[in-house]
């Protein structure tokens, strides 16, 4: 009988509308999580199969429900890299989500992943802590999960699992600022003049608008792992922008997870993607991504100059 068949077919319909009802908020949560865009999407395909297999019998809380599963996903991805045995050499930089500058709006999905605050500085901060420490933070400080879910979550009590966060905070605290303290035309305005005095070479300029203390993180990729840096330090980042200036390089303003940052192109390919993190007057921090072949498969050269026309 036709009947038969009906329900089984209306009932998968509808796990399918429902889970794409929540796709967007499972995506932002899994890439807070893993730092990956490929990899959050991973966790999501996961979570769909789990959930298509499951169904919703029982469940009161279908949202609650789907961020389970998601965060039961990444962190079996997070446990797995922190028991790998060797790590990739230098310095990781999580993936961006840049924007041009001058692009009114995100698309939905960008707007999803953006739609809590986590700027790129917080995401490298974040790639530090324990899986159980950034499941805490993200889940409680960013999307506000109650630690009583975040404990059963970890295999944790609930105080263990907001001790787990407030070592997770410690350690943001710890490593400066993460995110601006200015609006975005303020940002533009420092971020354009530091790449304006770089491509001058003016030293003094460059001191002006770097906090003395300033950071920059870049990732230069496993095929050059003496391009992953950690520098500290104003006067040693204007020498070292200064002597990596290229004459042949162009200037693309963009906005990377939300914050002022630079495209820097040569012959219209991507070389370089740096989100600032301005306070007050000056920037703090700088993470960048130096990997050509990553960048490559970012899509960044729709941004560069020419491209828009």
């Amino acid at each position: 009988m036709s009947g038969d068949a009906a329900p089984g077919t209306d009932q998968d319909a509808e796990l399918a509308r429902v889970f794409e009802q929540h796709r967007r908020h499972l995506r932002a949560i899994a890439y807070r999580m893993l730092g990956s865009l490929a990899e959050a999407d991973d966790a999501v395909q996961e979570t769909w199969v789990r959930f298509a297999a499951a169904g919703t019998e029982g469940v009161g809380n279908v949202s609650g429900w789907l961020t389970t599963i998601v965060t039961r996903a990444c962190l079996n991805v997070l446990r797995a890299r922190a028991a790998r045995p060797e790590q990739p050499a230098g310095m990781h930089v999580p993936d961006p989500i840049a924007v041009h500058a001058d692009d009114a709006a995100l698309d939905p999905e960008q707007e999803a992943l953006l739609a809590e605050s986590v700027g790129l500085a917080l995401m490298v901060v974040l790639d530090a802590l324990t899986p159980a420490e950034r499941v805490a933070f993200v889940l409680h400080d960013v999307f506000g999960v109650p630690f009583s879910v975040i404990g059963q979550l970890v295999g944790r009590s609930e105080q263990a699992a907001r001790q787990q966060a407030s070592r997770a905070r410690r350690q943001v605290r710890e490593a400066g600022p993460s995110k601006p303290d200015v609006g975005l035309p303020q940002q533009r305005a420092i971020v354009d003049a530091f790449f304006t005095a770089a491509r001058a070479g003016d030293f003094d300029r460059l001191m002006e608008l770097l906090d003395p203390d300033v950071v920059i993180r870049a990732d230069g990729g496993p095929a050059r792992p003496s391009a992953s840096v950690v520098m500290r330090g104003a006067a040693q980042i204007a020498r070292a922008t200064i002597a990596t200036a290229s004459p042949l390089a162009d200037f693309t303003p963009v906005l990377v997870n939300g914050v002022a940052g630079m495209l820097i192109t040569v012959r219209g390919r991507p070389v370089s993607l740096i989100a600032a993190t301005v306070t007050g007057s000056q920037i703090t921090a700088m993470d960048g991504i130096t990997d050509l072949d990553r960048l490559a498969g970012l899509g960044l050269a729709a941004l560069s100059p020419g491209s828009r026309d």
